[in-house]
């Protein structure tokens, strides 16, 4: 039970919106467990977003995963959000941000896992 929210102050199109949640299919398997059947994405563009005193382009991603995730697992899914993102998005590296939140609680359809 994967989310990844994207949030940037880039202009993102439709295109662009459905290249990002492809490749996040397959980024997300990079943690145990986790696949794209399950996975959830959310896209904010044009979000007033400032890094480092700066509104160039830049991007924040919330990741929140179901379950613990070990840390080498998280290093990779960094690695390959961040070359997705700004392979996609006009964002260098360097101006993106990943974090990561995981819980032993989820719900869906109602109830709780």
């Amino acid at each position: 039970m994967p989310f990844i929210n994207v949030i940037t102050n880039c202009n993102v199109s439709d295109e662009e919106k459905t290249a990002l949640k492809t490749a996040f299919g397959k980024d997300i398997t990079a943690v145990p467990g986790k696949s794209e059947s399950w996975l959830m994405v959310g896209i904010q563009p044009g979000y007033s977003l400032y890094f480092q005193g700066s509104s160039d382009p830049a991007a924040m991603l919330d990741v929140s995963i179901y379950g613990k995730a070990d840390s080498s697992s998280l290093d990779s899914l960094t690695e390959k959000l961040t070359k997705t993102v700004s392979s996609v998005l006009p964002v260098t590296p360097a101006r993106i941000y990943v974090k990561y939140s995981q819980t032993p609680d989820w719900g869906w359809n109602g109830s709780n896992f």
